[in-house]
């Protein structure tokens, strides 16, 4: 069946509503229609205001709300050896943040948390007090960690990428290296002195978060982090840690107070700085001032009897005396310009090897008395005493050398066997490659890609070969230092055992142990310098304490740089029946 359709019906006593029948006064109306124009009008200037004149204003203000600026850590660049092994590098780990005014844990979760990352509790909770949007929990979290805190589900702690450096190394070559701070920022010796290089520029990253701080999606803006730049040293990390083994060794045998040692390529190259005691890098806490001093560079001291080779360079350059010079040095002592100057013993006349081999003071005291105060002067200018050493490392000491004219008559003979100037042990053993380098000197260099600089002549390649000639009496049985033989290897060097000025006057009971020398001798590859302060008991001269040190680094060092022997070496073989009697019993 088909129902008529009929029109939506209003109710009668609704169609009789005097508001259906209202009719509004003209003018009244319009003042409605005006007000409503008005309205809409004030709506649209406002949102043109918002939208258009001051949109950088409101959504500067929205930024603040939800967007964040994260930083992004650049990584540091690595300090490499020689032969491109790792001495410093950066490791990722973990800097933990919290939000306080958006974090929710309860008491067991902060304490779950500061048991983890081995904070005090009540500290950690203090923190958490604190009204701001940013704190610090824990930085330079290791991984293995931050994932057992990120387990914990703590709203409002988080987590960011960081890095941490790693030495391994350790204590060998701490001084040298030096070490980063809590930012990563250099703080001593190499670290410090190339932080411009290894830094790098950190980059930025713009993410929109929610209200309770998570991460919703990247806003356009940010910049990628620049690394930083690997450093290539000349020091090779094998020969380091046995210079550092051995030095360590030497002062601790001795009970001396610190040591340093320094091996250097002929061509100038720093192969080794050790210094005892020492630090380890990897840790930021436990070790004192002294412990991180690179007494290499930075400290200096009299050097003693190993500045004589240098005095006889000097004279027999400027002709004043000849290898077959003769000196009366009897009875042991003599008076010089109304000082007494002695040997350790009466060496009555000897020739110029023997002032080298016996290190007769008396006898050099002599021939300065032949040289000019200017000509002495010359000579340790210019192999670097008295001057900054031009590798880069700061704090490094330029030593005491004094102006030749402000010179007593005395002061000329105490500084030719190595009293009344300073020198570093880094400058000793620069000094030494005077006569590695046949006359020439060399320039100092730490970094491997170093642009060569020529080496410059002082003395002629004969003095030199005389010079070494000496040297070498002085490791033989009849020298000061026999124990700085080597195996396989014609060696030679300089012994010096120094007081120490204390107060007005030397101590003459506390000494310095000095060697400086090269191998093998004829055609020197490596020069070492070793210095130990103040070593305890009889045992105190530097052919005891230094010379050692010298002969144990340079054994394994040869070997390490393939240097073959240049003498023949004994075969350490027990005869076959006493192999069979060793066995038998």
């Amino acid at each position: 069946m088909k129902l008529a359709s009929r029109p939506f019906a209003i109710p009668a006593q609704r169609r009789n509503s005097h508001l259906l029948h209202l009719r509004l006064p003209p003018g009244r109306a319009w003042v409605i229609k005006g007000l409503m124009f008005l309205a809409f009008a004030a709506l649209g200037l406002r949102a043109l205001w918002i939208q258009g004149i001051t949109t950088g204003f409101y959504q500067r203000q929205g930024d603040l709300r939800f967007v964040r600026t994260i930083e992004l850590p650049a990584l540091r660049g690595r300090i490499l050896d020689r032969n491109g092994n790792i001495l410093a590098s950066s490791i990722p780990v973990k800097t933990i943040w919290a939000d306080p005014q958006t974090l929710h844990a309860d008491p067991r979760q902060v304490d779950e948390l500061a048991s983890i990352l081995q904070l005090d509790p009540r500290q950690l909770q203090q923190r958490f007090a604190l009204d701001r949007q940013f704190v610090y929990v824990k930085r330079q979290v290791e991984v293995d960690v931050a994932r057992k805190v990120e387990a914990l589900h703590i709203k409002g702690v988080y987590l960011s990428p960081s890095y941490r450096r790693y030495y391994p190394e350790g204590a060998a070559a701490a001084q040298l290296l030096g070490f980063t701070d809590i930012e990563n920022q250099g703080r001593g010796g190499l670290e410090l002195q190339f932080q411009h290089m290894l830094a790098g520029h950190p980059g930025t990253r713009k993410v929109m978060q929610d209200r309770l701080g998570n991460v919703i999606e990247d806003v356009e803006g940010g910049t990628p982090p620049v690394n930083g730049a690997d450093v290539q040293l000349t020091i090779d990390s094998k020969i380091q840690d046995l210079a550092y083994q051995a030095l360590k060794q030497a002062v601790q045998d001795s009970h001396a107070k610190n040591g340093s040692a320094v091996v250097m390529a002929a061509n100038g190259q720093v192969l080794a700085m050790a210094n005892y005691p020492s630090f380890d890098p990897n840790k930021r806490s436990g070790y004192t001032n002294a412990d991180m001093r690179n007494y290499a560079l930075t400290d200096i001291y009299e050097p003693g009897s190993v500045m004589k080779p240098f005095t006889i360079a000097a004279a027999l350059q400027d002709h004043v005396i000849t290898m077959h010079s003769i000196f009366h040095t009897a009875p042991g002592c003599m008076m010089m310009y109304g000082n007494r100057i002695c040997d350790d013993s009466n060496n009555g006349t000897i020739g110029l090897p023997q002032v080298i081999e016996y290190s007769s003071n008396v006898a050099t005291g002599q021939i300065v008395m032949r040289m000019k105060p200017q000509e002495q002067w010359d000579m340790y200018t210019a192999v670097g005493f008295g001057q900054r050493p031009q590798v880069p490392f700061p704090g490094s000491s330029s030593g005491r050398l004094r102006p030749w004219k402000s010179w007593r008559p005395i002061d000329a003979v105490t500084q030719g066997f190595g009293y009344g100037l300073a020198v570093s042990t880094f400058q000793l053993a620069h000094a030494y490659l005077l006569f590695a380098d046949d006359g020439k000197l060399p320039a100092a260099t730490l970094l491997e890609n170093a642009p060569p600089t020529p080496a410059v002549r002082l003395v002629s390649p004969e003095v030199a070969a005389d010079i070494r000639s000496m040297l070498a009496l002085v490791t033989t049985p009849t020298g000061t230092a026999p124990r700085a033989q080597v195996p396989g290897y014609a060696t030679g060097g300089k012994t010096g055992t120094a007081y120490i000025w204390k107060g007005n006057a030397y101590d003459h009971h506390d000494f310095r142990a000095q060697f400086a020398g090269m191998v093998p001798i004829n055609h020197p590859r490596l020069v070492m310098a070793v210095s130990v302060d103040q070593p305890q008991g009889a045992r105190h001269f530097g052919g005891q304490i230094a010379a050692p040190v010298f002969s144990q680094v340079m054994a394994q060092a040869l070997r390490i740089l393939g240097v073959p022997p240049d003498l023949p070496v004994t075969p350490d073989v027990a005869p076959a029946g006493q192999l069979q009697a060793g066995a038998a019993g």
